[in-house]
């Protein structure tokens, strides 16, 4: 982007009908229309209403308009004779506009464009594509569902992907901020996605010190998950894999889970959700070093988190590939494979898949965290967003494809050593199909130290630049909603932040802490976000307007979306979001981790923990409707109305366009 022009020029004396520039920004009469030619960037007045388009030398058309400094828009018409219809600036306007074009310029860049990328990616792929995908699709028709996992991706996950990052490209602000650029009455759901970032912080972490208390004990000869010989083992651990001839029973425990479960997580000594028991000091420490290397690693914005991805978004894929292969090679690996992509047709005549398959595609991808906001702000202006969208979520999807034979390899591996059925060893999900099968099965492997340390230090990888990109959306939509408090305090703030989170994950670092993750993955992320991005697909479509955000994106790359994404984003999307939202909330999970059965009052404490979070959307309307002057209707429509102009860049010239 070239420089814009600055106030060191001297400022032209503004005459009725004329354009002038003050203050290093074009200010335009009401009354007339811009025409920018080549030669020398002149500037010719023609006769036109306010809200006429200007033809732009390059194509792209700017609607343009006149932006008062108290933020709101108003109407040119007026009793005013056409003298004072002049478009004049006063000190304090032009103060006010020279703030917020030296914001626009000041707002840092991705170095390359290959670091946002890598940021997306490293995102959208996370712990969730290795364990949720593969265990997701042999529960609901093996390689039958990829068929509404497709459909829903195509219509409901990669349009509502690509709107966030044309959202955020366009406007360059984080979650909180933009509102003001697109229907201020909805303001609240910036509040409400970084109250839901905080909570996913809370507990996501917690994963990753798990993994990390993994990695460290893994640097031994031998694994300690390997036998039955420690201090935390029970009469009950039956190692099946020793050289002595040993039977499995119903009441048989691996060494992997025993390790899990009674040395690393200590859940026996808790007694559920009623007493949760005292802190583990080893998973304190390993998640106090998390969160240090978190802070260190976006404390200076995208310039730096942008290099980290670097290793954490690209070695989780050459660990993978070195599992695919080892898998592979596996005696019985063909089983699991097979398990894993058989079709089951009949299931895809039942909702609940493709609730599931609507789901998995719309965590996966990750819209409504305020990630693709805050990281598309940093875009160049002219950036290819589609084509971003379309590159990562499908790197994505398939990533999620190629870890389900990474999973599923070994657990026909373990079924022939057990000698039994693949359905039978494949009863874990979530977590514990890592920290338990797969870390069982690694540990029997020929090399298993070298094995251990690679999976979990993989784990570690995709774990942390989710949660670099969690955070980012946090502090830009913080930093960019008061610029004037923490502008020029981000490492301040990101080391506030990162504190707060260390003590919000306190209650899952105790004996029971499995417990509250497991009520903090399904209660206070799920329904909460998909409420979130139904109102924000909602306020863009039907308030902000689905033809004004198209010209918006053709000011951006040059063609206006087809009419593919146009009804994908008017109708099929918020239609999608409706679709899932009801479908949870009309049969909410019973939750059972390990032989605890949940309290059914650990439903109501869930619902409220994430109606703590989109409550704030409906508080801001009504507030933002009492302190709106006027009648009712004149409130409304002062709400839904953007107040706040974006810069277009445009050469030397940065025009103002609602």
């Amino acid at each position: 982007e070239t420089e814009p022009l600055t106030s060191k020029k001297d400022v032209s004396g503004c005459s009725k009908g004329e354009d002038c520039k003050e203050n290093g920004l074009l200010v335009r009469n009401p009354k007339s229309a811009l025409r920018l030619v080549e030669d020398g960037n002149k500037v010719h007045p023609s006769q036109g209403d306010k809200g006429e388009a200007a033809q732009i030398s390059n194509g792209y058309s700017g609607v343009q308009s006149s932006v008062p400094c108290n933020g709101e828009v108003e109407d040119a018409q007026g009793t005013a004779p056409a003298a004072t219809t002049t478009t004049t600036t006063s000190t304090t306007c032009g103060a006010e506009a020279q703030q917020q074009l030296m914001e626009l310029e000041d707002r840092e860049t991705w170095s390359k464009k290959i670091d946002f990328l890598l940021s997306v990616i490293g995102y959208a792929v996370d712990l969730g594509n290795v364990w949720r995908f593969p265990y997701i699709c042999y529960q609901n028709g093996g390689g039958a569902f990829l068929i509404p996992y497709t459909i829903m991706a195509l219509f409901g996950g990669i349009p509502l992907f690509y709107m966030e990052l044309a959202l955020g490209q366009y406007h360059r602000n984080g979650c909180i901020s933009i509102w003001r650029k697109i229907c201020p009455i909805f303001k609240g759901i910036g509040f409400a996605i970084c109250i839901i970032d905080l909570y996913v912080a809370s507990y996501y972490n917690t994963i990753m010190a798990w993994a990390f208390y993994y990695l460290i004990s893994s640097f031994t000869a031998e694994l300690p998950w390997t036998s039955c010989t420690n201090p935390w083992n029970t009469g009950n651990c039956t190692n099946y894999f020793s050289k002595d001839n040993v039977s499995w029973s119903l009441h048989s425990i691996s060494p992997a889970e025993e390790f899990y479960t009674r040395q690393v997580l200590q859940v026996h000594r808790s007694n559920g959700l009623d007493d949760l028991g005292g802190i583990s000091w080893q998973l304190t420490l390993c998640l106090l070093l998390i969160f240090t290397i978190v802070y260190f690693s976006i404390w200076k914005g995208v310039k730096t988190s942008g290099k980290v991805v670097w290793v954490t978004a690209t070695f989780p894929y050459i660990i993978l590939f070195i599992l695919l292969v080892r898998g592979a090679t596996l005696p019985g690996a063909w089983r699991g494979v097979l398990y894993y992509l058989k079709p089951d047709w009949q299931k895809l005549l039942a909702t609940e898949v493709w609730v599931d398959a609507a789901a998995q595609i719309f965590f996966s991808l990750g819209p409504g965290f305020g990630v693709l906001l805050a990281y598309a702000s940093y875009n160049k202006f002219h950036n290819n967003c589609y084509q971003d969208a379309l590159v990562t979520s499908t790197v994505n999807c398939l990533t999620s494809f190629v870890s389900g034979f990474v999973i599923f390899t070994v657990l026909g591996y373990m079924a022939e050593m057990r000698n039994e059925d693949v359905s039978e060893v494949a009863k874990d999900t979530g977590p514990s199909l890592l920290f338990i099968t797969y870390a069982e099965a690694i540990a029997n492997m020929p090399a298993s130290t070298f094995f251990a340390i690679i999976f979990f230090l993989m784990l570690l990888t995709l774990g942390l630049d989710s949660t670099f990109a969690g955070l980012e959306g946090v502090i830009t939509g913080v930093l960019d909603e008061f610029p004037h408090v923490w502008g020029k305090r981000r490492e301040l703030f990101v080391l506030g932040l990162t504190i707060v989170c260390f003590l919000g994950s306190l209650a899952t670092l105790t004996f029971g802490g499995a417990y509250v993750v497991k009520l903090f993955e399904e209660y206070a992320t799920g329904p909460a976000v998909l409420t979130v991005v139904f109102l924000e697909a909602v306020a863009v479509s039907w308030f902000y307007g689905i033809t004004q955000f198209c010209n918006d994106v053709k000011e951006m790359l040059g063609s206006a979306p087809g009419w593919y994404w146009r009804v994908c984003w008017f109708a099929i999307s918020p239609l999608f979001l409706l679709f899932v939202t009801c479908s949870f909330l009309s049969n909410p999970p019973e939750l059972r981790l390990f032989d605890y059965d949940y309290p059914y009052w650990t439903t109501v404490v869930g619902y409220c923990i994430g109606t703590s979070s989109v409550i704030f959307i409906p508080i801001y309307m009504v507030y933002r409707l009492v302190i709106t002057p006027g009648t009712l209707k004149e409130r409304i429509l002062k709400s839904i109305t953007p107040e706040t102009a974006t810069e277009i860049p445009f050469g030397d010239i940065r025009m103002n366009a609602v």
